[in-house]
């Protein structure tokens, strides 16, 4: 256990900017209170949210106190517990929600669920992010058996994760990607088919009988997707705020969506074998900028984390 004497390793920004406003400091370890546990840091996520908030492009919608320590997701071991924190014990594996930042050695949590022993540490820092958008994404479609859904950007976390829940409930899923990823989201059980031009099009021949949802994870498909669906009906977009304008739902979620029970749930489908995440590209805490930037150039289907 650390005493709040010692330091840690974290990297935060003090103004908006590109990558390289990112530094990394010594700076006091936290100390938990009230339900917090803290977590010396074994995988943290990194994701568009995080770069989103850097660049300044969400300041009038998300404020940012400087310094800022970006990162969401975390999976690590307890090494202390506030005075409040029940049914986790120092020792423990678990995974789920910095509120701290994640882009460091330590960090408090106040929501995380043990990891199970089957579980890398990887794979336990890419669930809460994507899952939970995932799940509510789908939760907000109200997708029954036998329906057809849409997943624009289907190879990403998010799309891989919603697309596999999906498909369990007994949905059939086309998914659009780059026709470098075809093959996985074939072997997941994904219709796929390319994003850009023509979309509407080639949804229609896979699907004539129409498609009842979309879920829209970027890639400017809300056109396609409000042609598809005859208006904007069941389509719901996480990522593209021209649905703001076009009347669609636009769901960016908020800490009262961070749910244990889908850390649960999405853990032990993952250790079962019934639920594939992407591929983990692994980064040195001290080359978040270069995370950072492989995250913005896009491209690549795996997971960016951070090891610290």
């Amino acid at each position: 256990m650390t005493n709040s004497n010692q330091t840690m390793k974290a990297v935060s920004y003090s103004s908006y900017g590109g990558p390289e406003v990112l530094e990394i400091h010594d700076v006091p370890v936290p100390e938990p209170t009230g339900n917090q546990v803290r977590l010396l840091i074994r995988a943290a996520g990194v994701n568009p949210i995080d770069w989103k908030l850097r660049s300044g492009s969400m300041a009038e919608v998300m404020s940012v106190q400087f310094p800022k320590i970006p990162g969401s997701e975390v999976a690590g071991v307890v090494d202390a517990v506030g005075p409040d924190a029940t049914g986790v014990l120092v020792g423990d594996d678990v995974f789920g929600w910095s509120d701290t930042g994640g882009y460091a050695e330590y960090a408090l949590a106040s929501i995380v669920v043990p990891k199970p022993k089957g579980l890398s540490w990887t794979d336990a820092a890419t669930i809460p992010v994507a899952g939970e958008a995932a799940d509510r994404g789908l939760r907000l479609l109200r997708l029954k058996s036998g329906e057809t859904l849409l997943v624009n950007g289907a190879s990403g976390a998010v799309g891989t994760i919603a697309a596999q829940l999906a498909l369990d409930a007994g949905v059939t899923v086309i998914g659009t990607a780059s026709e470098k990823h075809h093959d996985t989201l074939r072997e997941l059980g994904v219709t796929p088919t390319t994003y850009g031009e023509g979309l509407a099009d080639r949804v229609r021949e896979l699907a004539p009988n129409g498609v009842d949802a979309v879920l829209d994870l970027g890639f400017g498909g809300l056109d396609a997707a409000m042609d598809l669906r005859g208006g904007t009906d069941r389509i719901v977009t996480l990522s593209d705020g021209a649905a703001f304008g076009l009347g669609i739902t636009f769901s960016s979620g908020n800490a009262g969506d961070r749910s244990a029970e889908t850390l649960r749930r999405l853990g032990a489908l993952v250790v079962d074998g019934k639920l594939a995440l992407p591929p983990a590209r692994t980064f040195p805490l001290a080359e978040a900028t270069d995370a950072q930037r492989a995250g913005e150039k896009g491209g690549s289907r795996g997971k960016l984390l951070l090891r610290p």
